[in-house]
């Protein structure tokens, strides 16, 4: 593989680690949605991967990056880093993260087997199977497909709670600007009322 196209890996990679980062060191300590720590989108109500798990936040277990890798290019002619992380977050139903630090060494790696080929240049660089790579998904198709049925998905009342709670945040976030301090105060009363509820049912 030319040197130019390890760079261009690499510096996908750190770009995108850079945004992470700035994201998360924000000094006004707030998510995306302004309301303080929590509510951007890593945050407990960033992605239904977080629920359904024991304890709830615990990190979930990783899946075999390179086989979730194959198999997403094997279903498609060619895709970005970036691309990748996101399909591998909605085929496991926000079970599995995947972030630029597993994802993009895999590529590398990938390409110096032989198996994938970059496709263009710069940070949006694609990657897509080699002809021994589509021969090698061919005949590894059951321990591909493995990558993902070793991930745990959100139960069905898992789901529901989190879409409970974004509709809750969305009314929420209406309270920022759109209305009184009067009206703010009794949606206190109410939220703090619904929060001592919440613990009873899971004093039951």
């Amino acid at each position: 593989m030319k040197r130019e196209h390890y760079e261009h890996i690499r510096t996908a990679g750190r770009q995108l680690h850079e945004g992470v980062r700035f994201h998360h060191d924000d000094p006004r300590g707030r998510g995306r949605s302004g309301f303080g720590p929590g509510f951007g989108p890593g945050g407990p109500w960033g992605a239904a991967g977080a629920w359904g798990a024991p304890g709830g936040g615990r990190r979930r277990p990783k899946g075999d990056v390179r086989a979730a890798i194959l198999s997403l290019l094997g279903e498609t002619d060619s895709l970005n880093g970036y691309a990748i992380m996101k399909a591998i977050g909605e085929k496991t139903d926000g079970g599995w993260r995947a972030s630029p630090g597993s994802v993009y060494p895999t590529l590398q790696q990938l390409v110096d087997e032989g198996l994938i080929v970059p496709k263009g240049e710069g940070r949006g660089t694609e990657f897509g199977l080699t002809d021994e790579g589509r021969a090698y998904v061919a005949e590894n198709t059951d321990d591909i497909e493995k990558a993902w049925a070793s991930v745990p998905r959100p139960s069905e009342s898992a789901t529901e709670l989190f879409e409970s709670v974004g509709r809750l945040m969305g009314v929420v976030g209406q309270f920022r600007h759109g209305a009184t301090d009067a009206q703010r105060t009794a949606a206190v009363e109410k939220l703090d009322e619904a929060r001592r509820a919440l613990y009873l049912i899971l004093a039951d």
